[in-house]
């Protein structure tokens, strides 16, 4: 009897409808939903958090796109050709032009001068233009589902169903298409972490380039932004924008725009 019970338990621990921590397609994504909701509501995700989960959808498209990210893999000139830097440097500059003392109260606060943070904002979303097509809820809570980096997006799933109980988002809100959202591209849980209420409304909206800017300014200075440091390969402030990509041609593609624009 022992060993009828011992060999029970071993095939009910097996079972992934019971105990499944990920999955590599869309056939457990439900069954994990629901053990994760428990998680999120220990975590003090509330109703409207609870809600949006169990609307997600399996996101196809964020697997195809993490499973194809070929531009990290180019040279840098090719990288810097293929994402348009030299209309990015143009744009920026003209942003800079047109409004100095609002990018000059940016660098006041958090050190962090212009040229880096429209290197960013260009980068990410062309200025604001295309933002994402993408469920914000469906993409992160599907990659944090994926086998591939689970440990490293559930936090921001987590995140996410934060920002929708506090209004910040909603299940409907569109990002990329690895959840990251508004004009800069935040992944949820550094967003509900660094966000910052720029324009003073009250609320911190990552589809207002104003709060968007201030909160990308206030995670490089968290992450170590010493001001008036260089922020070239090399020099201190490079460590800062390795924090905001993880990817060598980005953060050296971001440095040398910079600096352009920042002439």
């Amino acid at each position: 009897m022992r060993r009828l019970l011992t060999a029970i338990g071993l095939i009910l621990a097996a079972s992934p409808a019971i105990a499944q921590s990920c999955g590599n397609n869309a056939s457990g994504f439900e069954s994990w939903k629901s053990q994760f909701a428990a998680q999120a509501q220990a975590q003090g995700v509330g109703q409207r958090g609870l809600q949006a989960l169990a609307n997600a959808r399996y996101a196809s498209d964020t697997i195809a796109a993490d499973r194809n990210q070929k531009s990290f893999n180019y040279s840098l000139d090719r990288f810097m050709q293929v994402r348009g830097a030299d209309t990015i440097v143009s744009q920026g500059r003209q942003r800079l032009a047109q409004n100095p003392s609002y990018y000059q109260s940016l660098e006041n606060a958090y050190g962090v001068p212009a040229g880096v943070l429209l290197a960013i904002h260009g980068m990410e979303t062309g200025f604001g233009g295309f933002m994402g097509n993408s469920s914000v809820v469906s993409a992160i809570t599907t990659l944090a589902y994926d086998c591939r980096r689970s440990d490293f997006f559930k936090p921001h799933a987590i995140g996410a169903l934060q920002l929708v109980d506090r209004g910040s988002i909603n299940g409907n809100t569109q990002g990329a298409k690895h959840g990251e959202l508004g004009h800069t591209q935040f992944l949820p849980g550094n967003a509900l972490r660094y966000g910052v209420d720029g324009n003073g409304d009250g609320r911190v909206d990552f589809y207002n380039a104003t709060d968007a800017l201030a909160s990308t300014a206030n995670y490089l200075r968290q992450k170590g932004w010493q001001p008036g440091a260089g922020y070239q390969q090399g020099q201190p402030n490079f460590r800062a924008i390795q924090e905001w990509n993880a990817a060598t041609v980005y953060q050296q593609a971001i440095a040398i725009m910079a600096s352009r624009i920042d002439g």
